[in-house]
């Protein structure tokens, strides 16, 4: 069955009893594994329970699919009711919940399947889709304001307000894995300390400035500089990491957009210090220079080039069978020869 967006987030606090496997997929590797935790601690509250918990690879589902529908017919032998997980799974395990749906086992056993970025098409995603007793939840990355408020709340559930400014600089950094953002929150609060207290734009700053989860925004400085090498390393780097292309490449979006309202600025008579002040959130310190420096290389045709190119490999991702990987690769190595034509 197919869940409304505004039911989502209710759904994976308190799944519908009539729903026995959940399929949660999107570019958003981080939501994904947060949506597919929360609703499996629902289930069974100790994740490492040997008489409760089973945790399957895709891979083992579409090898052996009679086991899936074993391990949902299975009863606990310490009583509760029993959980499986399928990790990495894709449409090659298709056959085998086409069985189980076909042939439910009786009780109130729960699977729950953490899936990639399945395409429109996908037999998987259709199957969970048409049948009754399952749900698909796409986990898409959320944007800028949406994650704002996302931060808000997770700081609010400390007790703790945030400035405008900082909540700004939390979302522009952290957007594009929930889990990457969840964690460093609970950083951040843990250098707050919880209750009262408001966190400013400094704290943002001094608390995450360094953190590994500006790495996502890596290949957009090196390609802003031209700097092939850099963005050879900085992608090898989050692919290796398991982080999806498409949130990749919004970044760079957001980058280069930040760019070319600095830029535009510019070209209207403001001096490219005062133009940068404007930004919000403002720039962390450290990269305020360089920040500056790629404002003074890229021309605004070059940066409307730059920006269709990254649109243009996103959507490629979605609808050709070129490996997502191999098309992020190629748009920011175009970025960086546009920044090298600059000089």
């Amino acid at each position: 069955m197919k869940i409304p967006a505004g039911r989502i987030e209710g759904f994976v606090r308190r799944p519908d009893p009539n729903v026995r496997a959940v399929l949660f997929y999107g570019p958003d590797g981080g939501l994904v594994r947060e949506r597919a935790d929360t609703v499996s601690r629902g289930v069974v509250e100790d994740q490492h329970d040997p008489f409760r918990v089973v945790d399957m690879l895709g891979s083992a589902v579409a090898k052996d699919p009679a086991r899936l529908a074993d391990e949902v017919a299975a009863m606990s032998l310490t009583g509760g009711r029993r959980l499986i997980r399928i990790r990495d799974a894709d449409d090659g395990v298709t056959g085998a919940f086409a069985s189980l749906f076909e042939s439910l086992p009786g009780g109130d056993s729960m699977v729950v399947v953490e899936a990639g970025d399945l395409s429109k098409g996908s037999k998987l995603r259709a199957l969970f889709e048409n049948a009754p007793a399952g749900a698909p939840i796409p986990c898409y990355v959320e944007d800028e304001s949406a994650l704002a408020d996302t931060i808000a709340g997770m700081l609010a559930a400390h007790k703790l307000t945030v400035s405008a400014d900082a909540r700004d600089f939390l979302a522009a950094n952290l957007v594009g894995d929930r889990m990457i953002a969840r964690g460093e929150v609970e950083k951040l609060v843990t250098y707050m300390g919880e209750g009262g207290r408001r966190v400013e734009l400094e704290d943002a700053q001094a608390c995450i400035g360094d953190s590994g989860a500006l790495e996502m925004d890596a290949p957009s400085w090196a390609a802003g500089d031209g700097d092939f090498a850099g963005v050879d390393r900085a992608l090898r780097r989050l692919f290796a990491e398991g982080m999806s292309p498409v949130p990749i490449l919004r970044s760079a979006q957001r980058h280069f957009q930040r760019l070319q309202l600095v830029v535009a600025q510019v070209e209207k008579g403001d001096s490219v210090e005062r133009a940068v002040a404007t930004l919000r959130p403002p720039l962390f310190f450290k990269v305020k220079n360089q920040f500056t420096g790629q404002v003074r290389r890229w021309t605004p045709a070059a940066l409307r080039q730059g920006l269709d190119r990254l649109t243009d490999a996103e959507a490629d991702c979605k609808r050709t069978n070129m490996p997502d990987e191999t098309i992020c690769a190629r748009a920011f190595f175009q970025l960086a020869v546009l920044a090298r034509s600059r000089r």
